[in-house]
């Protein structure tokens, strides 16, 4: 192991022992509570920024494609807590747009189930970073906690890969579900697409893409999406500096994600944009208050809503973006991610499923 890899896990777990101290000792060493757009910040999670900043670790945009990617390897197993119990986890690849495409199974321990309800999952990392390493964690946590098969998709990244090749990974991996369902041994009428950040954008595009097809998604679970790249809600201007995913860092991550700016009207880039959202599978979106893509997970949901799609959103007021991978850290994180994987258990049974 390099030395930068070890300081880096070090790191991580003396953020996870600092976290860890007693709620009063965090709150005189946080300081005054950090309020904006009438939300206050967690506690825990103004002493983790803060414990970043003294780090003295670079901006996202700042470290380069190859560091970033391995810094958020590192770091995102640190911060995810410990793995859950799964019954099994196969790797595997299938035909994709442009090769064989990786994706990873996880199925739950104990079911008895013939046919299993299956998220399908596509990561975060601003289409750029994220893998299926960096993501094994929350993924077992929601195959264990939901009872669903779990099915990782490792897209492909920009910037050797713009748009739309992570979108087109994306569809074909829904394809492949929909289409060999029963040798997988999962039910073709209850596949959720979900995904968070990046991966909450291609799931939600995914549905689109997916819409009227006779095998659709039954319900789609996006966490902090990005449906519109334009990046110019109140959000962004709030909540874009300080608080982990910077402005910055959403304009780095979209100049090497497009080919061109005005790519960013495209609805396959921002589904927000898209005309017509009648007839989707309904939605749980989940967004986090201190997040500059805050405002258009709501707008989205209000969208969809007023287009007669059954949608469920909630916002976790005192999270940070990115809270998916911090559960072994931020116990306010671990509680949304409980509160998110009850409402997928409900709506699924809400369903008749």
């Amino acid at each position: 192991m390099e030395a930068k890899e070890i300081v880096r896990q070090l790191q991580g777990k003396a953020a996870n022992l600092a976290l860890r101290m007693p709620i009063s000792w965090v709150n005189i060493l946080a300081g005054a509570p950090i309020t904006v757009d009438g939300r206050t910040l967690d506690t825990r999670t103004q002493w983790f920024l803060q414990l970043l900043a003294r780090s003295g670790r670079k901006p996202m945009h700042m470290l380069g494609v190859a560091q970033a990617r391995a810094e958020f390897d590192l770091f995102q197993p640190v911060m995810s807590g410990r793995p859950a119990t799964v019954g099994e986890i196969v790797d595997r690849t299938i035909a994709g747009p442009a090769g064989r495409l990786r994706v990873r199974i996880y199925r739950p321990a104990g079911s008895v189930a013939r046919l299993l309800p299956t998220i399908l999952y596509l990561h975060g990392g601003g289409w750029v970073i994220g893998s299926l390493e960096a993501y094994d964690l929350p993924c077992r946590f929601f195959c264990a906690r939901t009872g669903c098969a779990v099915v990782a998709v490792d897209y492909r990244l920009a910037p050797e890969h713009k748009f739309p090749a992570a979108l087109d990974d994306a569809v074909a991996a829904f394809h492949w579900l929909a289409t060999d369902w029963e040798a997988l041994g999962i039910d073709p009428d209850r596949i959720v697409v979900a995904g968070d950040s990046a991966g909450g954008t291609l799931a939600a595009v995914v549905a689109q893409q997916v819409r009227g097809e006779p095998r659709a998604p039954c319900l789609q679970w996006l966490v902090y999406p990005a449906t519109d790249l334009g990046g110019e809600t109140p959000s962004h201007a709030s909540c874009g500096e300080g608080f982990l995913l910077t402005r910055a860092d959403m304009d780095w991550f979209r100049s090497l994600y497009l080919g061109d700016p005005t790519e960013i009207a495209d609805p396959r880039v921002s589904p927000l944009r898209a005309p017509d959202l009648a007839g989707l599978p309904p939605a749980l979106i989940f967004t986090a208050g201190f997040d500059p893509l805050r405002d258009e997970g709501r707008a989205y949901a209000e969208r969809l809503a007023a287009a007669g799609v059954k949608t469920v959103h909630r916002e976790f007021d005192s999270l940070i973006h990115g809270f998916v991978g911090m559960r072994g850290a931020l116990q306010a994180a671990a509680r949304a991610m409980d509160d998110m994987v009850a409402g997928l258990r409900h709506e699924l049974a809400r369903l008749g499923r």
